[in-house]
């Protein structure tokens, strides 16, 4: 009777194991493949992230289709390694991004950027035009005040392959701007 309990103690610990493994390998695969979480440093994003802010990223989207103008991706930094920037997409491949005056226009016609601070002004840097290649984006940060973000002005258009995921919701902190992004 003894050795009988002993053996049932041990197979119920095997199956709780084989359970904790079994989950432990479903989060990683989900992880790795399907979403990620994301954690917002700086204000590169100001007004639509905040510092602090937590957000769902969704890989699995981009295994079948390129990222679109308006989303708001994670991506690995092309200056900084071992580093993720978030930012928006403005242009595609195909796309002329040009900055003049303080306003961005896309392939000839003044963006409206609903995202950013009413009398917000995009400075540029050493250039001011930009025509998207194929397999890239431009990128910009929703804050444009002078150096609050390092964006496809500072760094040029990025591959679609350097692309880490696009942040699709807000899961902290619990106030009026929890919810779907974009």
């Amino acid at each position: 009777m003894e050795e009988e309990r002993k053996n049932d103690k041990k197979s119920e610990a095997m199956e709780w194991i084989k359970s904790i493994v079994f989950a432990v390998v479903i989060a990683l695969l989900i992880k790795s493949f399907v979403f990620n979480t994301t954690y917002v440093l700086g204000s590169s994003m100001y007004p639509t992230l905040y510092e602090k802010d937590r957000l769902f990223t969704d890989k699995v989207s981009l295994y079948f289709k390129s990222p679109r103008r308006g989303n708001i991706i994670v991506l690995k930094a092309p200056d900084v390694a071992n580093k993720d920037y978030i930012k928006r997409v403005i242009g595609i491949a195909g796309d002329t991004v040009e900055i003049k005056d303080g306003k961005v226009y896309l392939n000839g016609k003044v963006l409206k950027e609903n995202y950013i601070l009413g009398d917000s002004y995009t400075l540029t840097y050493d250039k001011s035009k930009w025509e998207v290649p194929k397999g890239y984006v431009f990128v910009l940060g929703d804050n444009r005040e002078q150096g609050a973000s390092k964006d496809s002005r500072y760094f040029g258009c990025i591959p679609v392959d350097s692309i880490k995921g696009i942040a699709n919701f807000r899961y902290f902190p619990f106030d009026d701007r929890f919810g779907k992004l974009n």
